[in-house]
């Protein structure tokens, strides 16, 4: 098993990363899961004094043949946080193990990888529309990608594709747990349709279907109405 540390516009001292190597034991992570293929740990730190309390992050992301699992933690140094994003990829763990044994047998098939989530969106008025999209020749225009960004932004774009194997909303469920993000995006292996599922108010989930067919059958009567809205709702 492969453990790489690497650090997010910080240095990380080689006193960190042995520790990391002594405290990410491999033979009890390989307990829980004989199939880990690699730990990525990542350092990143605040410069901000008003979170001094949690000025050091380290998210840890386990990556095997089967589900990605990721734990992240934030202390107000780097071994703490390392060790409170240990003790959730342990417990991420525990949960996949036990699931796999307790369902031993079923013809479950495991999923593909997980989707990162964009840590950024671009803020939009009332009508859908991105603020501060004026359109005036002085403002200077810059493609990202798909996107036309105008002016400097600030404006964050990361664009990826993954291969999605169809799941079950029951999986989804899983396996967003397992990644500890309030939504996952997945082709429903009942529908077929793209789908995402997501954490509602206290322990109620939502889900989201979309239906390319019908929306292209119907285009001309919706007028730019699209799937678009708050995940809440």
């Amino acid at each position: 098993m492969d453990i790489v540390v690497k650090g997010r516009k910080t240095e990380v001292p080689d006193r960190f990363r042995k520790h990391v190597a002594e405290k990410l034991n491999p033979e009890r992570i390989q307990k829980l899961d004989a199939k880990v293929i690699s730990l990525d740990v990542e350092v990143s730190k605040e410069h901000n004094p008003r979170q001094a309390d949690r000025s050091d992050r380290v998210e840890i992301t386990l990556r095997s043949r089967g589900p990605v699992i990721r734990a992240e933690a934030s202390a107000p140094d780097a071994y703490a946080a390392l060790d409170l994003a240990q003790d959730k990829l342990e417990a991420r763990l525990r949960k996949q193990h036990d699931k796999r044994h307790t369902r031993r047998g079923s013809g479950r098939l495991s999923a593909a990888e997980v989707a990162d989530v964009v840590p950024n969106a671009a803020t939009l008025n009332g009508n859908g529309e991105p603020v501060g999209d004026e359109k005036t020749d002085a403002i200077p225009t810059t493609r990202i990608g798909s996107l036309e960004v105008q002016g400097e932004g600030p404006l964050v774009v990361r664009e990826k594709t993954h291969s999605a194997a169809p799941m079950s909303l029951d999986q989804a469920l899983y396996e967003m747990e397992l990644v500890g993000h309030d939504f996952y995006l997945f082709v429903d292996s009942d529908t077929k349709m793209p789908s995402v599922v997501y954490r509602r108010h206290g322990y109620d989930y939502g889900v989201i279907h979309l239906n390319a067919s019908d929306a292209a059958s119907s285009s001309g009567e919706l007028d730019g109405a699209g799937a678009g809205g708050a995940l809440g709702g």
